[in-house]
C-alpha cells in the first residue's frame, strides 16, 4: 500500500488495463483471491512472527523489569542511608557548634555587661564633674556679684560722705 502512494491514478488504471489484457476477465477474479490469500498470509505470519518474539522475550522483560525493580529499591535504601548518615553528622555538627558558641556568647555578653556599667559609672562620674563645675561657676559669679554690689555701696557711701 505505501507503493501506491508513489503511483498516481492514471497508471493504476493503465496497470490493471495490461494485467486485465494479459490474463483475460475469467482469471482476474482468482488472481485477486490468491493475491489477497498471499496477503492473508504474510499478515497471519507477521503477527505469529510477532507473538513468538513477545512469548520468548516475556522472560527477559520481567527479568529486566524485576531487575529494574531491585536496582531502585536498592538506590533508594542507600539513598535513605546516606540521607540519615548526613541528618546524623549534621546534627552532632551543629550540636558541638552551640556548646562551643554558647560559652563564647556568654563571653561576649559578660563584657558588652561590664562596658556597659563602666560607661554608666563614667557618664555618672562627669556628671557630677559638670555639676559641681557648674556650682563653682555660679558661686564665683554670686562671688564677683556681690563683690560688684558691696563696691558700689562702698562708692556711694564714699559719695554720700563727701
Amino acid at each position: 500500500m505505501g507503493m501506491l502512494l508513489f503511483i498516481s491514478g492514471q497508471e493504476i488504471i493503465i496497470i490493471m488495463i495490461v494485467i486485465l489484457v494479459l490474463f483475460g476477465a475469467d482469471k482476474l477474479p482468482d488472481i485477486v483471491r490468491t493475491m489477497g490469500r498471499g496477503v492473508r498470509e504474510v499478515r497471519n505470519a507477521t503477527d505469529d512472527i510477532k507473538r513468538e518474539f513477545e512469548e520468548s522475550t516475556e522472560d527477559i522483560r520481567k527479568d529486566f523489569g524485576d531487575m529494574a525493580d531491585s536496582v531502585q529499591k536498592d538506590f533508594t535504601e542507600v539513598k535513605e542511608s546516606v540521607q540519615k548518615d548526613i541528618d546524623e553528622v549534621s546534627e552532632n555538627v551543629r550540636h558541638e557548634i552551640d556548646d562551643v558558641a554558647k560559652p563564647i556568647a556568654d563571653d561576649i555578653n559578660e563584657t558588652a555587661q561590664d562596658i556597659s556599667r563602666e560607661m554608666n559609672e563614667t557618664t555618672g562620674e562627669i556628671n557630677r564633674e559638670i555639676s559641681k563645675s557648674s556650682k563653682k561657676e555660679r558661686a564665683a559669679r554670686v562671688t564677683a556679684g556681690n563683690r560688684k554690689k558691696n563696691s558700689a555701696s562702698a562708692s556711694e557711701a564714699e559719695n554720700s560722705i563727701a
